[in-house]
């Protein structure tokens, strides 16, 4: 888990300035954005992240109007690392 949030840091400094960058984050505007999303939206946590806990999660996934919830059981902030197979299932059960 250690390597794979290393080699996910971002390197793009311009960007990264941005992300929190006065009015880059507006949540109405964003709610509205999400709620206005036609397509089908995963939203994917697991049962231990405390990056991305699954109240929050679920919360945001209810913001969608085709949105779904999934909570991994046993997983982290990585649940592809944490238990690539049941990952692989859940993404797939949604694909289908």
């Amino acid at each position: 888990a250690r390597r794979h949030h290393a080699a996910g840091r971002p390197d793009n400094a311009e960007a990264v300035a941005g992300f929190a960058a006065d009015g880059a984050f507006d949540p109405a505007v964003t709610r509205a954005g999400l709620a206005g999303f036609e397509g089908p939206a995963l939203l994917l946590t697991g049962a231990f992240d405390l990056n991305s806990p699954p109240s929050a999660v679920a919360a945001c996934a209810e913001l969608f109007r085709r949105g779904t919830f999934v909570e991994q059981p046993g997983a982290g902030h990585y649940p592809w690392v944490d238990d690539p197979g049941r990952f692989v299932a859940a993404v797939a059960s949604f694909l289908v």
